[in-house]
């Protein structure tokens, strides 16, 4: 089992996020599209990490073209000298039409067209292969030499798919590399809901003789993480996580996971008070026994060994996820003690 870290914020903090991986030895970092692009940042953050996977957690896909993330991720890959992945994420409706004024429809239907046709693109720079890719969303077919980049070294980064309903799960095991589960979940609803969908579609892969099954599927889980070095930084965590909690349990595409804890009648109650913005009484609907089960709670040494033992041959890479955009002493220091435990 790897460690990963999530982080957002400035290039700078980015940089310094990844500089602390580096010298504590964890193995990943993975940063979010939220106020910039992921793969600016990591692009920038690269040279202070040498040794770190630089990770995209996530990109919106349906931001971008699969010409436009195509390219974005081949720089990346290139500059990281091969340490990149490429997470992907759907985003909702309303993001995407309003924010980026992009189509949407059909969105697993859309992922998988998406991935399939970045493949394309990606074969034709590496392996010379003519473009000719028309699917049901999206058409690649004029590719002239001057377009095209160097090959890579190491060969494409690997595509890993947020998923959390069954429908974007089954994309994620018959088309990505690897699986990222949202932090608002849990090793049991990632074992009983999800590992089962993604068997099933990675084995027709296989059989199908996918080429891109010819690299190991990685499952990476999201893990919420209220830690501190003392009481006060654990309070002030755990209230942070709670309202996290609350906000995720708030989106009706998250009630699985509540229902799969028996607590499906928190969601509507959390989405009626989002409405209303009471963000105050959201948090208090998430009890001790909700945020337990969706977070680990403690110092940084309680959190890895109570990571460790919900993980470990579950997921093939953690990511922690803190109460902070930037990563904060406490959480690295549990990132360092998990990487440690794990081996």
């Amino acid at each position: 089992m790897r460690v990963a870290i999530a982080a957002a914020g400035s290039a700078a903090e980015i940089r310094e996020a990844a500089a602390q991986c580096q010298a504590r030895g964890i193995g990943r970092l993975t940063v979010a599209e939220t106020g910039a692009d992921p793969f600016v940042q990591l692009a920038y953050a690269a040279p202070a990490a040498p040794d770190v996977e630089l990770a995209t957690g996530v990109a919106i896909a349906f931001a971008r073209t699969p010409m436009t993330l195509a390219y974005a991720a081949w720089s990346l890959q290139d500059v990281a000298g091969g340490r990149s992945v490429i997470g992907l994420g759907s985003q909702i409706q309303a993001h995407i039409e309003r924010r980026f004024a992009m189509p949407w429809s059909a969105p697993a239907a859309r992922m998988r067209d998406f991935i399939l046709a970045t493949r394309a693109i990606w074969a034709a720079w590496q392996d010379g292969a003519r473009l000719n890719y028309r699917g049901d969303f999206y058409a690649h077919t004029l590719m002239n030499p001057l377009f095209v980049p160097p090959a890579l070294a190491a060969g494409p980064p690997p595509i890993q798919l947020a998923a959390v309903g069954p429908k974007m799960c089954e994309v994620a095991g018959s088309v990505a590399d690897g699986l990222a589960t949202h932090p608002f979940g849990s090793a049991s609803y990632l074992r009983a809901e999800v590992l089962p969908i993604i068997e099933r579609a990675r084995a027709a892969a296989v059989e199908a003789g996918a080429r891109h099954t010819a690299r190991p599927f990685s499952v990476d889980a999201g893990v919420l993480i209220a830690t501190g070095r003392d009481d006060a930084e654990i309070a002030e965590a755990t209230a942070a996580v709670r309202g996290r909690i609350a906000f995720y349990g708030s989106t009706p595409a998250y009630l699985g996971v509540l229902a799969h804890h028996g607590r499906a009648d928190v969601g509507p109650q959390l989405h009626a008070l989002s409405v209303r913005g009471q963000w105050r009484e959201m948090a208090a609907l998430v009890d001790d026994e909700l945020l337990h089960a969706l977070a680990v709670v403690g110092d940084p040494a309680t959190c890895a060994a109570a990571i460790h033992e919900r993980y470990a041959g579950v997921a093939d890479v953690v990511t922690l996820n803190g109460s902070l955009a930037a990563p904060h002493a406490a959480l690295l220091d549990a990132a360092a003690a998990l990487t440690r435990l794990a081996g």
